[in-house]
């Protein structure tokens, strides 16, 4: 499974690279970082069915985009994303690699809109110093929409994210006995500002 999810990153990463190298004929191709506004899911102590809901942390993010088109654009991208949520005196945080892939129209001069699926691959998760492997699915799917400004070389978009489906994160909590077993709701719920600079 493993060996399954390396070929499907190394095939997204050379699709990405021989996208962005075509792009450069016909559209644009650069680098995008900026902050993340987000929380995950409810987490749940033990057997409890009275979850805690998550305030939000700032978290970053950078990557590189392609885009082909002007009125009319596809513009996948590969980005890198640290991500925090606090759930009262604790904080659990997520690295994962996201690759959305946009469709947008431009609607008035600089303005467009855009929306797309966004695949993500869960790096490492943390809560409160312990690292938890066992996340039910490395792999998931959410959704991007937003807006953004475009000027010349520099772009700007503001857009929310949401994921698709449960994916939770299960891990042992020592502090409240031996063998108990917390879980989170990994999926993320986030606002997403971000600067684009095309090479």
């Amino acid at each position: 499974m493993k060996n399954l999810k390396k070929t499907v990153i190394a095939t997204l990463v050379f699709a990405f690279v021989g996208f962005s190298m075509n792009a450069q004929n016909g559209g644009s191709f650069g680098i995008k970082g900026g902050l993340n506004y987000s929380a995950n899911g409810d987490y749940f102590e033990s057997a409890s069915t009275n979850a805690k809901h998550p305030d939000r942390n700032i978290g970053y993010h950078i990557g590189l985009f392609g885009k082909i088109g002007n009125k009319f654009y596809l513009k996948p991208e590969l980005v890198y994303t640290a991500t925090k949520s606090d759930y009262s005196s604790d904080e659990f945080s997520v690295k994962k690699i996201d690759a959305p892939i946009l469709v947008g129209v431009r609607v008035l001069g600089p303005v467009s809109v855009f929306a797309g699926p966004s695949l993500q691959y869960i790096l490492d998760t943390e809560f409160e110093g312990i690292n938890i492997d066992n996340v039910e699915e490395d792999f998931s799917i959410g959704l991007n929409f937003g807006i953004g400004l475009s000027f010349n070389t520099i772009g700007i978009d503001l857009r929310y994210e949401r994921g698709f489906s449960n994916n939770e994160a299960t891990f042992i909590d020592n502090n409240l006995g031996a063998g108990v077993v917390s879980r989170i709701d990994t999926r993320p719920d986030q606002l997403i500002l971000s600067l684009s600079i095309a090479l």
